[in-house]
């Protein structure tokens, strides 16, 4: 009877342990909370930032990832920190300016990398937008990847819906360079949270195809290369041939998506489509749409994308209502 019994808890223990790998279930189009969900309101890549975006809807959130001087991984737009935090008016690391080339293009400003963490947590973000809402700059702290992971699980259980991460690669070989790859550390964290296998609720993405490559040799985990106007020849048949032995899926500026042509030829190989950035303000609207947000979600929904980046995820989520109640 004992034995019996032991081999019904390792039967039931297995189990669960089958069930914790299925696939979450997520409405689709799918919200993606770019820089956090909440972007309009709120300064970017803050677990306010986060937390408002999945109460305003978002199925995933989007840390952007840069490393510090002692490897923590940071969620910020870029690793020149001048624009999203208050360090240019700290004196005590007025010294930290430089200058830095990232990608063949030089900058000045104040580098994640010469920063440790307990530095970084010194710093409060601001919004880099001058037309966006100013009152926040100074409020929030700068989150880590572990932060943020634990922010989303534990809201996922109030809000009883699975909710995930769509963290991004800034900036890979530079970080490379510089002795702090992003890959290792950020497949660590995914191996702590019990995220780095290909039912978690995880995209990563990035605007670099040889860290990808790497990335798909090391984890099962859903992959996304980001299309900017300098790589739209991946949007050809060609393109998307090929980045269907690396990747899940393309993340092309919205720009990109001429009607469903696109969205179709992805389609066809098995690849997922999440344009970005969409965002509310009229200037950001596709000219198509006459400055109607609303519009231009529905236009997209109806064109077949498998998600949105979003900075109002709450206009995104009733458009995709608006669509779902349509069909």
């Amino acid at each position: 009877m004992k034995i019996a019994r032991l081999a019904a808890a390792g039967a039931l223990l297995a189990g669960c342990a089958t069930l914790e790998r299925e696939p979450a279930s997520f409405p689709a189009p799918l919200i993606i909370g770019h820089r956090g969900g909440a972007t309009g309101y709120l300064p970017d890549h803050t677990l306010e930032n986060y937390a408002l975006g999945i109460d305003l809807g978002a199925d995933f959130v989007e840390p952007d990832l840069v490393v510090t001087k002692d490897g923590h991984l940071i969620a910020r737009h870029e690793p020149n920190l001048i624009e999203t935090t208050d360090v240019k008016n700290l004196p005590q690391f007025a010294a930290r300016r430089r200058k830095a080339v990232i990608d063949g293009a030089e900058e000045e400003g104040f580098f994640a990398a010469d920063f440790t963490l307990a530095e970084i947590r010194t710093l409060r973000a601001v919004q880099p937008l001058a037309d966006r809402d100013q009152r926040f700059n100074g409020r929030f702290a700068i989150p880590t990847l572990d932060e943020i992971i634990a922010l989303v699980k534990r809201k996922s259980k109030e809000k009883g819906r699975p909710i995930g991460i769509y963290p991004e690669t800034k900036h890979s070989e530079y970080h490379r360079s510089l002795g702090l790859a992003l890959e290792d550390r950020l497949l660590a964290a995914l191996e702590r949270a019990g995220w780095n296998h290909r039912a978690a609720p995880v995209f990563i993405q990035s605007f670099e195809t040889g860290n990808l490559r790497e990335l798909r040799a090391r984890t099962a985990v859903k992959l996304i290369r980001l299309v900017d106007g300098k790589s739209r020849e991946l949007l050809t048949p060609a393109g998307l041939d090929d980045v269907r032995t690396y990747a899940d899926g393309i993340g092309p500026a919205k720009s990109l998506v001429s009607g469903n042509t696109v969205i179709a030829d992805a389609h066809a190989r098995g690849l997922l489509v999440h344009p970005y950035t969409f965002r509310n303000e009229p200037k950001y609207v596709a000219p198509a749409y006459g400055g109607n947000a609303l519009g231009e979600y529905l236009g997209f929904y109806e064109a077949g994308v498998d998600g949105v980046f979003s900075d109002f995820a709450d206009t995104a989520f009733a458009a995709r209502a608006m669509f779902l109640l349509s069909r």
